[in-house]
């Protein structure tokens, strides 16, 4: 038989509005879970028990009230958290730093409003490490984030949280937010899937805009087609934005069911870091193309000698 928190994102959407689940059960199950993992996990600083209620019982009366279901928002119903780093109107924010311990928001930023406009229930703030600066989710707020797949390990950062979160069943998807790896880092040790978007794609106002164009929010899934859901409940400019990505024709949700067609996959063994060494550890993987590579019709050769420039003799270059 199948749990509550084995359904994805958009199944237990489906569910809801065709009243085969009940936004309050699902609400429930995921706050029993989050009762009995998060201590073993780290994946919430805050949890808002009382208002993610408040908001499934409102939920369950809107498809009980609605003359077409699906017509309602496309996460109605289904609980998703958010980042400590986003702000949503009176709820406790910390920044993962004891400083903030005691902060309260005072405004939904602008992708805590597009979540409850997409119909969301909030179920709480993911950990963060102080300021979402370190590459690991430990700080003096929270326990750290550990991954479920080993808890002796980090969830690494600073969406760690939002990843241990959903690896771990609190969570079906989570918003996270991304500089300089905060959604690939912990996706890829929780076993996830998670997308920095393009910059300007997601707005980053009107509280605390990216004034450097390095930092994006983004989701975090177990699956592409919840990725690609939740970057369309997301996506989307405001007034006063300082970038802006063009549009795209369709939905993210679109793509991600159609075939990719050829890609041409770069690998590097090239540090980005002056001075950084790549573990010996990891250099062989670089060498093996993978089966699933050659499955999607993918030419890879190495070329040694580019030493990091562009080389278009190879679809694929260990310098590139």
């Amino acid at each position: 038989m199948t749990h509550l928190h084995d359904l994805g994102a958009r199944e237990a959407a489906d569910a809801v509005r065709s009243g085969r689940l009940s936004p309050v059960e699902l609400t429930d199950h995921y706050l029993d879970r989050i009762e009995r993992l998060n201590p073993q996990v780290g994946a919430y600083v805050t949890v808002t028990a009382e208002g993610a209620r408040e908001q499934a019982a409102r939920a369950e009366k809107a498809v009980l009230d609605a003359a077409d279901p699906a017509d309602l928002p496309p996460l109605h119903g289904v609980p998703v958290p958010v980042k400590d780093l986003n702000m949503v109107d009176g709820v406790r924010m910390t920044f993962g730093s004891s400083v903030f311990a005691d902060l309260t928001g005072f405004a939904d930023d602008s992708v805590a409003r597009l979540l409850r406009e997409a119909g969301t229930i909030m179920t709480g703030k993911t950990a963060v490490p102080e300021f979402g600066l370190p590459c690991y989710t430990e700080g003096d707020v929270a326990p750290p984030a550990r991954t479920p797949w080993d808890p002796a390990r980090s969830a690494g950062g600073s969406s760690g949280g939002a990843a241990a979160a959903v690896a771990a069943g609190p969570a079906p998807v989570a918003q996270g937010s991304d500089g300089g790896g905060s959604i690939r880092i912990p996706s890829s040790v929780c076993g996830l899937f998670g997308i920095k978007p393009t910059r300007g794609r997601i707005s980053q106002g009107p509280i605390v805009p990216d004034l450097f164009g390095l930092s994006t929010n983004g989701p975090i899934a177990r699956s592409v087609e919840d990725a690609a859901l939740l970057l369309d409940v997301m996506a989307g400019p405001m007034p006063g934005d300082l970038y802006a990505a063009p549009p795209v024709e369709g939905s993210f949700l679109s793509y991600a069911g159609r075939p990719p067609g050829r890609l041409r996959i770069a690998r590097s063994r090239q540090p980005a870091v002056p001075g950084a060494e790549v573990h010996p550890d990891c250099v062989p993987p670089t060498r093996r193309r993978p089966r699933c590579w050659r499955s999607w019709g993918t030419r890879s050769s190495s070329c040694r000698r580019c030493s990091g420039r562009r080389c278009s003799r190879t679809s694929s270059c260990s310098g590139a």
